[in-house]
């Protein structure tokens, strides 16, 4: 596979950001927080903080130390009466360290005075920034630096606000992996428009999936005005960075679970053949194919298709 060529403005951005918010902690002052500690220094004692006792070896390697140069640090720890050393009672050949009642002091100080600077800055902030702030930061860890870690996803009812992002996020996906035009964001708008004004809470229902804390992905069951006794599965949407992680099936098994609920005998659906990965799960799902038509619609031919789930 070819690897992309990375925008050098990307990468200007980037360091700059990183140059920026350094800056603002000021995370490269001599003393950290006004404390005698480097920003390392203190992320060592932040780290020993975590559990009683912590292998040597394991901390290296989580803060990706050089060995050496953690040794002569640990040292300088115990000289100040900060840490103490011993060696493992499960392999003498390994060592372990923990903090001392002083260390232990200094790391509490350290991690007081790091949260009311975080705090003086939020405070700066209203609500809706601190909320913004909040979600941008999750997609940094969830693309930068959580990419393998656990992800926890749950899904909800739409707040404040998300209904639009609804619309907006299918506008920006579709567009930018198909080609879709502004058509089909028009369509979305419509369905959520509808579903707003005339929803009925006890038959119809949205469900917005959330993966560690950031908005992944929607789905909408709506009543089929032509079949009392019918639904529709409308809207499914998972966001590019959160697929494989299970989320369309669970959108798609919520919408079908609440349809059987509320006493529809019948969910229906309409996609197009392109989608192939929403498909996939529809037929996993228990939907049926019945029909397909071709049409012009976005921008592209396409190929519709009507799919549906006897509840």
């Amino acid at each position: 596979m070819t690897a992309d060529v990375i925008d050098p403005d990307e990468v200007a951005t980037v360091r700059a950001f990183s140059r920026a918010y350094t800056r603002t902690l000021g995370v490269l002052a001599e003393g950290l927080l006004a404390t005698p500690y480097s920003l390392t220094e203190a992320r060592v004692l932040f780290e020993l903080a975590q559990q009683p006792t912590v292998d040597v070896a394991a901390l290296r390697r989580e803060l990706g130390l050089d060995s050496g140069y953690l040794s002569r640090l640990l040292a300088r720890f115990e000289n100040d009466g900060l840490v103490a050393r011993a060696r493992s009672a499960a392999d003498a050949r390994r060592q372990t360290v923990a903090l001392t009642t002083a260390g232990a002091q200094a790391a509490a100080d350290l991690d007081r005075r790091s949260a009311e600077q975080v705090a003086e800055l939020l405070a700066e902030l209203p609500a809706v920034d601190r909320r913004e702030l909040m979600t941008g930061l999750g997609t940094v860890r969830a693309l930068l630096t959580d990419r393998d870690a656990p992800r926890r996803v749950v899904l909800r009812e739409p707040g404040p606000g998300e209904y639009g992002w609804v619309v907006a996020r299918h506008g920006a996906v579709y567009a930018a992996e198909y080609g879709w035009d502004g058509s089909f964001e028009g369509l979305v708008a419509q369905i959520v428009g509808s579903y707003l004004v005339d929803r009925d809470p006890a038959r119809e229902r949205a469900w917005i999936a959330e993966v560690d804390g950031r908005p992944a992905g929607c789905v909408f069951c709506v009543a089929d005005p032509d079949h009392a006794d019918a639904a529709k599965l409308r809207i499914l949407l998972v966001e590019p960075w959160a697929r494989g992680l299970g989320v369309g099936t669970r959108l798609v098994d919520a919408c079908v679970t609440f349809a059987r609920e509320a006493g529809y005998r019948r969910l229906g659906l309409w996609t197009n053949d392109v989608l192939v990965a929403a498909r996939r799960i529809y037929r996993s799902a228990g939907f049926v194919l019945e029909a397909a038509e071709p049409h012009h619609s976005f921008g592209h031919d396409l190929v519709g298709e009507f799919w549906s789930l006897t509840l």
